[in-house]
């Protein structure tokens, strides 16, 4: 008995996938049911009104996508770290890039005007010693100085007491006492009045520096001796009382001055003497 069925179509049968084989009795059995390919998932409706992203602007001086970078250039600089472009307005462009102008001028009027202050303002370089309150220094050379202190007291207007200090008095009498005022003279030169119970040719030479004896000079009836000395221009009057206390009025001043405030000296008996400093004596009062 021949076969009917095509040989192309026989062999496809047989070789199709899931094909069951034929009995081996030669009786055909009904193929088993295998299952198919499963079916493609049917793809989702594309909503004709969702819009279509445009691309980004590109920056100006970076490459468009797609663009070769600048020669030189490592690939992917441009993206990396280039800042994106700040757009500004032109009113605002303008004051960025013409404020720096007026800022200058406004500095150069600023400085001009500085510098002619200066240059018209009168400048006084002399050096002003403070007042000193010599009260204390007063108040102690009653109370504790071995000797009968002499302070000035009637001073005319313009002198004016820069400095005054005591040394000796905490020694226990094992050193000589002496006392230093000094003076800014109406004529603005120095004078001070210098007092101790040192021996008096060495205080006086001391005090002096050695200068040049002139001879003598009265003050208000009284003997005093003058003195000059040449290289650091200073003048002097000393005397040296009856208990041996030695006075020096010495200084930059002319004698005529120091004669002022030798005139002025007067002693400070020690009866009567306050408990506490007095003001000290106003120069003028």
């Amino acid at each position: 008995m021949t076969d009917k069925t095509p040989a192309p179509a026989q062999e496809a049968k047989e070789n199709a996938p899931g094909a069951a084989p034929e009995a081996e009795s030669g009786t055909a059995s009904e193929p088993e049911a295998t299952p198919g390919p499963a079916p493609a998932p049917e793809s989702a409706p594309v909503s004709e009104s969702a819009p279509v992203p445009e691309s980004a602007p590109v920056s100006e001086g970076m490459p468009a996508e797609g663009e070769p970078a600048e020669a030189g250039e490592p690939a992917g600089a441009a993206q990396a770290g280039a800042p994106a472009a700040i757009p500004v307005s032109p009113a605002v462009h303008k004051r960025l890039t013409t404020g720096l102008g007026g800022f200058t001028m406004a500095m150069g009027a600023c400085l001009l005007l500085v510098l002619a202050i200066f240059l018209i303002t009168p400048r006084n370089n002399e050096e002003i010693l403070p007042t000193v309150d010599y009260s204390s220094q007063l108040w102690a050379m009653r109370n504790e100085a071995p000797f009968t202190a002499y302070a000035p007291e009637g001073l005319p207007p313009g002198w004016r007491p820069t400095s005054s200090r005591l040394t000796g008095l905490d020694a226990g009498g094992k050193k000589p006492v002496a006392w230093h005022l000094g003076f800014v003279t109406p004529g603005d030169e120095y004078a001070a009045l210098e007092q101790s119970n040192e021996r008096a040719a060495e205080f006086i030479r001391r005090m002096t520096s050695s200068s040049t004896p002139l001879g003598t000079q009265q003050v208000g009836g009284i003997t005093w001796n003058k003195s000059f000395r040449k290289d650091k221009k200073a003048n002097s009057l000393t005397r040296t009382l009856p208990d041996g206390t030695t006075l020096v009025v010495t200084g930059t001043a002319t004698h005529e001055e120091l004669a002022v405030l030798a005139a002025s000296l007067k002693p400070q008996p020690k009866q009567g003497a306050g408990l506490s400093p007095s003001a000290s004596p106003t120069p003028g009062s």
